[in-house]
């Protein structure tokens, strides 16, 4: 059985491993069918490759082929579990005492409370994190023939250092040989390709399933090697996507008339009520990408037949309601979502500022978090920061990613450009498009002057003599990576990079509202075919792509290393 360095994300709703693949040289998810979500969910946001963070106790007898019912005092440290997909199902819904979930935040604040029973044993948050990680581990071991010899956690930088402690001593019992931790943020850096060796002011979002957390790091040369950093300010609330589902189920059922209270809190009603959160949850995720999709209150047709009583005439319960991207907008502004958002990021600003930081010296803002794709959210984001400084195309992966490459230490040493840019010019003859790449994703910055020279006509695309020399910068969204991607694009409409898209490229103009990179005395004619001008590009330390024109016949320099457009 090979042996190989793993990273786990262990969060309080799911849980993604990781490792560094060797041929691609990159890292990959991990796909443990057995305890991973339901492979053969359709949608267009792909989270099969998430472990439900959960566990479902298993007596001794249950599970061992002798009889151990009468030794339970003596055995207990023999319960084993059920965790993930195999978790979720064997509860069925009714959260036994057997089924425990939500146990890291237990694990980071009182580790022993008891927050599970299985007969008279009770089990605390650290007897359900050893449970679930053996699992794991076992799982790893029998489905992809790998044996887990070093492992990397991702710890939340709230977290007290005791928490470490609990995850290396919890796991240094199960046949590893090394095991280390790295803060979430500088994983999160590390798998959006940043450099953490370097001093820098980085803003973390991760705005996952329960919370909405803003931290402020500050990455150090020791970070790469130990993983951690110095947190400058925090932010944070208990407000996350499953708060937006219940949000969605809330508003339909105004729509029907029903009393939204005795569904969410009458203990007959909650079988029902779990289901509308989980179709709240899928018709939100679909509105990432299109403008309108269906909601349907009895999701599932064998629910006509299901012998539990409804509220309501079954016919009008089988009519579907439609929910528009645009309401979902409306309801988060009367929420507060927005609001809070901002908020957060003025108080946070504000602690930083008192520190030394001002909003200038922010140089990168991370997005994390599968709530960061909520309509508007990224907008308000760019708006506030830049396009320039935010990273948002991995928000499931980018924790994992990193930690793979930190337990790898397949880091890199220096900072490079994450996606390929390019300038359009058109064909004269069909005057189509054509975009011609000047820096391919790859590109470590900062590059020699002449990065990018070449000698250009200006194409007078109307016939007319072109007094004014323009190229429109472009970023091109394209996948790269084995996991999905996302891009946004000018507009802030979400868009996801599929698997087999091919050459397919999505094009997001940069400069379109500043194009002009000089103007042409005397005016260059339609009929001359000779080149005009020199251009060069080059990208200085930060990250800023800078343009030298010069004016071949008039013999002046148009601009001289002037900066463009900052790049990602």
């Amino acid at each position: 059985m090979k042996k190989e360095r793993i990273a786990i994300d262990l969060g309080t709703t799911n849980t993604v491993v990781a490792r560094w693949n060797e041929g691609l040289d990159a890292p990959e998810i991990m796909h443990i069918d057995s305890i991973c979500r339901n492979t053969k969910r359709e949608g267009d946001v792909d989270d099969s490759f998430t472990v439900p963070s959960c566990v479902y106790l298993q007596a001794p007898e249950e599970v061992y082929p002798f009889p151990l019912k009468y030794l339970y005092r003596r055995f207990r440290s023999k319960t084993r579990g059920l965790i993930g997909r195999r978790a979720v199902e064997k509860d069925g819904g009714l959260f036994s005492p057997r089924y425990v979930n939500h146990f890291k935040s237990y694990l980071g604040k009182n580790s022993y409370q008891f927050i599970g029973s299985l007969g008279k044993w009770k089990f605390t948050a650290e007897d359900i994190t050893r449970i679930y990680l053996r699992e794991l581990f076992d799982e790893i071991r029998r489905r992809k023939r790998i044996r887990p010899s070093r492992v990397t956690f991702c710890v939340p930088v709230d977290f007290y250092e005791f928490y470490r402690a609990r995850l290396q001593r919890l796991a240094s019992g199960m046949g590893l040989e090394g095991i280390r931790t790295i803060d979430e943020p500088v994983a999160a850096a590390l798998g959006y390709g940043l450099s953490i060796e370097e001093p820098r002011n980085i803003l973390v979002i991760d705005f996952g399933a329960g919370t909405l957390d803003f931290a402020l790091i500050r990455t150090e040369e020791k970070s790469s090697e130990q993983g951690k950093c110095l947190v400058a300010a925090k932010e944070g609330v208990p407000m996350g996507g499953n708060l937006v589902d219940a949000w969605m189920v809330e508003e339909i059922a105004k729509r029907y008339a029903y009393n939204f209270d005795r569904f969410s809190g009458d203990p007959e009603m909650q079988w029902w009520y779990r289901i509308l959160l989980n179709e709240a949850c899928r018709l939100k995720e679909a509105l990432f990408f299109r403008t309108s999709d269906t909601f349907y209150l009895l999701p599932s047709p064998l629910m006509e037949n299901y012998l539990r009583n409804l509220p309501g005439d079954r016919n009008v319960l089988k009519k579907p309601v439609d929910f528009t991207r645009e309401e979902l907008v409306k309801l988060l502004e009367k929420k507060g979502l927005y609001r809070v958002f901002e908020n957060l990021i003025g108080s946070l600003l504000q602690t930083a500022e008192s520190r030394g930081i001002a909003e200038n010296r922010i140089d990168e803002v991370l997005m994390v978090g599968g709530s960061t794709l909520l309509p508007g959210v990224y907008s308000l984001v760019e708006k506030r920061f830049g396009r320039g400084r935010v990273r948002a195309w991995q928000p499931f992966n980018a924790v994992a990613f990193g930690a793979a490459a930190f337990a790898a230490e397949r880091f890199r040493k220096a900072d490079y450009i994450t996606h390929d840019y390019a300038f359009v010019t058109y064909d004269r003859k069909t005057l189509k498009p054509e975009h011609n790449v000047i820096v391919p994703r790859g590109t470590p910055f900062p590059t020699p002057k002449d990065f990018w020279k070449r000698q250009l006509a200006p194409t007078c695309a109307l016939g007319e003599p072109e007094t004014l020399f323009k190229l429109v910068i472009c970023e091109i969204g394209r996948k790269h990576t084995l996991d999905q991607e996302f891009v946004w694009d000018e507009k802030g409409d979400l868009h996801l990079l599929k698997e087999g898209d091919g050459d397919e490229r999505l094009i997001i103009p940069l400069n379109e509202s500043d194009p002009t990179l000089g103007y042409l005395n005397p005016p260059h004619y339609p009929s001359d075919r000779r080149a005009r001008v020199e251009v060069s590009f080059m990208i200085n330390e930060e990250k800023w792509l800078c343009t030298t024109v010069l004016d071949l016949k008039a013999g002046k320099y148009l601009l001289l290393d002037r900066p463009v457009i900052r790049l990602k």
